[in-house]
């Protein structure tokens, strides 16, 4: 008897306690801006590969950070490419 007095939550509802974006209606986030974002900051860092450097340090940071942002935006389009087959 207790089984049926308990509600079971369905997953797609948010308390306003956890996410106060919840309250005035808007709950999520912005994959393709996210990705964008990433893809034109990589695209900066290999652009200030063009300059005045003196040695290459500089170019070492640049191009490792540039390529790490591109690999997460391929991973990401990857896992969310393959969501629904899990």
């Amino acid at each position: 008897m207790a089984g049926k007095a308990v509600e079971k939550r369905t997953g797609t509802e948010v308390d306003p306690r956890d996410e106060p974006s919840a309250e005035w209606g808007w709950h999520g986030s912005f994959p393709k801006a996210a990705r964008a974002g990433a893809v034109v900051a990589a695209a900066i860092m290999f652009l200030m590969l063009i300059g005045n450097h003196q040695n290459r340090t500089e170019d070492v940071v640049l191009i490792v950070t540039g390529v790490g942002l591109l690999l997460g935006v391929l991973w990401d389009v990857r896992r969310s490419r393959t969501a629904w087959r899990r």
